[in-house]
Formats: C-alpha cells, sequence, structure tokens
C-alpha cells in the first residue's frame, strides 16, 4: 500500500492565519457620552411671553416644549424678500462653499485610508542588455557573454491588520469627517441666523433713520421759533443755546445710524456672496415680517444630539479614542506578506515558455524594540489628548444650555420690554394730540407741540428697537436649538449610508 501525504500548510503561514482570525482592534472603544440629567433650561419654566396689542411684533409667543424645527424655520417671518436673501446666502455664500469642500476632503481621506485594507498589487517590467566579462562564467545556460534579458514580474504585499491599526486609523478618520461635516453645519446655521438677524437690524435702523430725520427737523423749528422769540426779546440767549445744543446731539446720532445701514447692507451682500457694491437697496420693513407666535423648544436630552458644534465635539472625541488605539497598535509587531511572480527570457518571444517562469512567497515580522520612549509617550500623549477632547465637549454641551436659557429669558424679556416701549409710545401719542388740541385753542406754544412730537418721535424710536429684538432672538433661538438642518434632506443625509 502507498500512502500519499496531503499536503499542508506551512507552520508559519497556519500561524498567520491564525492572527488573522482572531485580530482584533487594540484601544477603547468609543461610547457616546449620555446626555445630561437636567428636565429644563432656565430655573423657573417659562411657557410664553406677554402680549402688546396692536403693535407689530406684540404676539405672545408659546414654547413649545418638546416640539421639532422645521428645517426652513425663516419661512415662519412670513417675508418673501428675506427668503430670497436666505436662498442667495445658500447658493452663493464662500464660507459655506468652502466648509463643504472641507467635507468631501475628509470623505475622500477616510476612502483613502480604507485601500490599506487590500493587497496593494503592482506590475513591472525590465529589459536589459548586458556584458558579462569573460573571466568569470556567463549567466546564460548558453554561456553567451552579451545578451539580453526580459523580465515582466507582478508582485502583491498585504500588511495583515492583526492588531488593528489600519481599522482604527479608519476610524478616527470618519470620526474626523463627522466633525467636518458638523462644522459645515454648523456653518450653515450661522449663516441662515446670520442673514436674518442683520435683515432685521437693517430694517430697525432704517427706522430709525427715518425718525431722526423727523427729530433733526423738530429740534431745527424748535431753534428758529426761539431764535425769534430772542429777537424779540422774549426768551434768553440761554434758551436758544440750549435748543441748539439739543438739535446738535440730534444731528450727531444721524451719522452713526447712517454708518450702521450701510455695513449691515455690506453685510448682507457678503454673506449672500456679492461684492458691496451689489449691495440691494430694498428696504426690509419690521412692520411687513411676522412673529412667529409658536417657538419649538427641543428636550434637553435632544439638544446634544442636534447641535452642531456639540456633535462636533462628540465626533472630535471619538476621533481622540481611536488614536488611542493606533498609538498601541503602532508598540506591537507589524506583519507584512509578499508574493510575486513572473517570467525571464533573454527574448521577448520566450516569455512565459516553460522553464522562464519564476515566483516567490514571503512574510516578515517586525517589532519595535527600542525607539527611546516616543512610542510610550505617543500613547499617552494620545491619552491624554482624549481627556482634553472630553473636556472640550463638556464645554461645548455646557455652553449650548446657556445659549438656549439666555435666548428664552431674552425672549420675555423682549416681550416685556416691547409692552413698555409700546406704552411710552401710546403715551407720547396722547400728548402730542393733546398739545395739537391746545395750539389749536390758543392753550399752548409752538414750542410745547414740537416737545410733544420730539418725545413721541425718541419713542418711536426706542419702539422700533424693542421690535427688532423680538425677531431677532427668536431667530437666535432657531439657532441655539440646532437650526433644524436634520429635517433638510440635503443636510440630513449621512455619506457612509449612501
Amino acid at each position: 500500500m502507498i500512502l500519499v501525504r496531503k499536503p499542508r500548510a506551512p507552520p508559519f503561514i497556519a500561524a498567520l492565519a491564525l492572527l488573522l482570525v482572531a485580530g482584533c482592534a487594540v484601544g477603547p472603544d468609543f461610547k457616546r457620552p449620555a446626555a445630561p440629567e437636567v428636565s429644563d433650561y432656565t430655573a423657573a419654566p417659562l411657557s410664553s411671553t406677554v402680549t402688546t396689542a396692536n403693535v407689530s411684533g406684540g404676539e405672545a409667543q408659546r414654547f413649545a416644549r418638546g416640539s421639532d424645527l422645521a428645517g426652513d424655520w425663516w419661512t415662519l417671518f412670513h417675508s418673501q424678500p428675506l427668503n430670497d436673501l436666505i436662498q442667495q446666502s445658500l447658493t452663493n455664500n464662500p464660507d459655506l462653499k468652502a466648509a463643504q469642500a472641507a467635507l468631501s476632503v475628509a470623505r475622500e481621506n477616510v476612502l483613502a485610508q480604507r485601500g490599506a485594507y487590500y493587497p496593494s498589487v503592482s506590475a513591472g517590467f525590465s529589459a536589459s542588455r548586458q556584458q558579462q566579462a569573460g573571466t568569470i562564467s556567463p549567466t546564460p545556460s548558453s554561456n553567451a557573454s552579451l545578451y539580453n534579458l526580459f523580465t515582466p514580474q507582478v508582485s502583491v504585499a498585504y500588511v495583515p491588520d492583526v492588531f488593528g491599526l489600519n481599522r482604527r486609523t479608519v476610524e478616527s478618520l470618519q470620526a474626523q469627517e463627522q466633525a467636518v461635516r458638523f462644522q459645515m453645519i454648523a456653518t450653515y446655521t450661522t449663516l441662515t441666523a446670520n442673514v436674518v438677524v442683520t435683515a432685521v437690524q437693517l430694517g430697525s435702523v432704517q427706522t430709525q433713520i427715518d425718525a431722526t430725520h423727523e427729530l433733526i427737523d423738530i429740534n431745527s423749528k424748535m431753534v428758529q421759533i426761539l431764535r425769534y422769540q430772542f429777537d424779540k426779546g422774549y426768551v434768553s440767549r440761554l434758551d436758544v443755546a440750549a435748543q441748539e445744543s439739543q438739535l446738535a446731539q440730534v444731528a450727531a446720532t444721524l451719522p452713526p445710524l447712517l454708518k450702521q445701514a450701510a455695513q449691515l447692507r455690506d453685510l448682507l451682500a457678503v454673506l449672500a456672496g456679492q461684492f458691496p457694491n451689489q449691495a440691494s437697496h430694498e428696504k426690509f420693513v419690521l412692520a411687513s415680517l411676522q412673529l412667529p407666535q409658536e417657538l419649538p423648544v427641543s428636550l434637553p436630552s435632544a439638544l446634544v444630539a442636534q447641535r452642531p458644534d456639540v456633535l462636533q465635539a462628540e465626533a472630535n472625541m471619538h476621533a481622540a479614542s481611536a488614536r488611542i488605539g493606533v498609538a498601541i497598535a503602532n508598540r506591537l509587531p507589524n506583519i507584512q506578506l509578499t508574493a510575486d511572480a513572473g517570467s525571464t527570457a533573454l527574448a521577448m518571444s520566450q516569455l512565459f515558455t516553460s522553464g522562464t517562469g519564476f515566483w516567490g512567497l514571503g512574510a516578515a515580522a517586525t517589532a519595535p524594540l527600542f525607539e527611546g520612549g516616543t512610542l510610550l509617550h505617543q500613547e499617552r500623549a494620545a491619552k491624554a489628548a482624549y481627556v482634553q477632547a472630553a473636556e472640550q465637549y463638556r464645554s461645548t454641551v455646557l455652553t449650548a444650555f446657556q445659549n438656549v436659557a439666555d435666548t428664552l429669558t431674552a425672549l420675555a424679556q423682549d416681550a416685556e420690554g416691547l409692552k413698555a416701549a409700546a406704552a411710552a409710545a401710546d403715551a407720547a401719542k396722547v400728548t402730542l394730540d393733546l398739545s395739537q388740541r391746545q395750539l389749536r385753542s390758543g392753550y399752548a406754544s409752538s414750542l410745547a407741540l414740537l416737545s410733544a412730537e420730539q418725545t413721541y418721535q425718541q419713542a418711536l424710536i426706542n419702539l422700533v428697537q424693542a421690535q427688532a429684538s423680538r425677531f431677532a432672538d427668536t431667530a437666535a433661538l432657531f439657532q441655539a436649538l440646532g437650526g433644524g438642518w436634520w429635517n433638510r434632506a440635503d443636510l440630513a443625509t449621512d455619506q457612509h449610508e449612501k
């Protein structure tokens, strides 16, 4: 009986196969931080704001706890010029385009690193003509000392990810991609909020400019009257000087308002991706805006899952965690498998014929023995970087809760401020009406009427400032809660899910 021995793999190949099967990724597995155990944003829960009747922007706002945010929340102001401006900004803003390009860079880096999962294959071809010295044995079997040599060859190299070095590296890059993604989303939410707030401020300043022009006209008339009375000896020079001083003070408030309006208009142009000289001169009238009366307020547990800056900080934590695994794996043995095959012949026509082929298999393992403490300290640095990222995450969460709490309080106080400003404007209007009646009846002077008009115009300025605060802080609340980006298909889709 003839016994036939079955071929079996060499011991080192069997050992490598065992390592590949049992391979694991060293280092900690990242776990998302738990949501803060808090039930509300403010010490005293807020339900709604006060109402100011017969005033634009004076509607009561109700805080709807647990409601979701619309992806296009700015449409709640019902302003088509504002909607068009935001759409133009989302299309042309260079900062947003740069953030989108940065995301493409991060995504391609992930895909590039994933190539380490697979063997690398290369092909080569060499051709040479050689003259051997006659005193030594010639290389070809034909004993020729002058010959051509042609060698096509294919080489394969593979580094088994035994300890997870490649997996942790890809994991870190994927987390960095997520950080860049949420940074891009934060740029988007900041852009939309900035456009709304800037447009509101521009509308407020434009109204203040109109009221200031009225005040200058009123004070100019008062100066003319007092100068006439001074010439007739009815008033002293002190009275004239005091009114001239008042006129100068009012006139001095106009240039800063004009400057602010120009700067706000330039800012809107830049946000929309235009040059300042291309800025639209369309007026944003606050009275044309509608104040959203139902304000969604996300639950505290949901805030950390939707604010882009919090999610970016979490992704940075994840990347730092994966880099710990990379640092640990760098201290462990590294294994490389190689293989090559090809043909060598003295003539092109002889390639790949019998007797010209060659092949080879190889395996190598290297392990760091002494690096002067470099790898050890790199691992310690990676662990310290994770602690740093964790504390930065906590700081970001605290700031996010502060932003929401501050904005909720601001909205409540804005409503109170608007109510007080409206009451002051109503009182000034009553005073003005009475002064006009008394002037017609001969019981009041023109100076008294002009003084009442001045008080009324100043009250209107205070009123429009209070109105602008309500609109601006409403936009700030949507931004503080995350901006509703998760309800926009172009932002909510994770590229890893495609």
